[in-house]
């Protein structure tokens, strides 16, 4: 497995491989590499010829008040990692080298990014936009593989390829868990043995959330109700949001017709978590409920 550290040298490599006709995989990470992480890397793995995984802390994402000079940085357990699953190339640039002196350019993020996190957390998506777009130009990759978990965040990079034309394939695989139903996240580090005990709840809300579609009750005032109580059972644990959107469009859905997603963020103490359930309601069942 390689290690290229500077854009100029990725992107040598890159052109190298397209002009041989290899199709070339990336899986965009902030390091501190887990099983979710592991997910995405195997599925490129499956798909491409060659992998890269980017492993970049990016600044332009974190606010002043948040973790950046703590966030984990494992280098030498998340190469272990990419090697056991066959990754070709670790690019590990630094701050420097993606963001030189003088560099001015941002990506506006769409409509889509503008609730939800985007609200909790409002420089977080133009950072992510325009390091995705970066990558997406330095690796020059066919394909390139997100977690569902980060919901809002796949479909921001959707729409930004869609929009700029960027020639990008893009996979959202499914969120991986652990057995309690939290999902994986390198914040889940952080969390004290209490607060891990109770962080299941974010996960069991939203399953709660699905079983009231399911079953009929397709309001989303009371299915929004039901997702809070089932949080507010710890009471260390305050709602930024839960909310019953359209699964494309994000905005607020006032009852569920057809398709929904679940979106919701909590914290407990200093820790942040967000989730995320896309729901189909199934055939027959129309009862609305408020």
């Amino acid at each position: 497995m390689k290690i290229i550290r500077t854009p100029h040298s990725i992107t040598v490599w890159s052109e190298r491989l397209r002009r041989e006709g290899v199709t070339i995989g990336l899986v965009p990470t902030m390091g501190a590499l887990h099983d979710g992480h592991r997910s995405l890397i195997h599925a490129a793995r499956l798909q491409c010829d060659a992998l890269v995984v980017s492993i970049f802390v990016n600044p332009t994402q974190f606010s002043q008040t948040e973790d950046l000079s703590t966030y984990p940085r494992p280098i030498t357990r998340d190469r272990a990692l990419c090697r056991e699953e066959g990754v070709d190339v670790c690019f590990e640039p630094t701050a420097p080298a993606m963001y030189p002196d003088g560099f001015q350019t941002t990506v506006t993020v769409p409509a889509i990014a503008r609730r939800w996190e985007g609200t909790a957390r409002p420089h977080h998506f133009a950072g992510v936009a325009t390091v995705v777009t970066k990558l997406f130009g330095i690796v020059r990759p066919h394909l390139a593989l997100f977690g569902q978990k980060d919901y809002q965040q796949a479909a921001l990079v959707r729409r930004l390829v869609h929009d700029l034309s960027l020639g990008v394939a893009i996979q959202v695989r499914p969120t991986v868990r652990e057995r309690d139903g939290l999902a994986m996240s390198s914040r889940n580090v952080y969390l004290s043995a209490d607060e891990r005990r109770v962080a299941p709840l974010l996960s069991q809300a939203l399953q709660a959330g699905k079983q009231m579609i399911v079953g009929g009750i397709l309001d989303a005032a009371t299915i929004e109700q039901r997702m809070r109580q089932t949080v507010e059972q710890a009471p260390d644990m305050h709602v930024e949001y839960l909310a019953v959107c359209d699964p494309d469009s994000l905005e607020p859905l006032p009852v569920v017709v057809t398709r929904a997603v679940l979106l919701g963020a909590v914290r407990i103490g200093s820790i942040r978590l967000i989730d995320n359930l896309l729901v189909n309601r199934q055939a027959g069942k129309s009862r609305t409920t408020r």
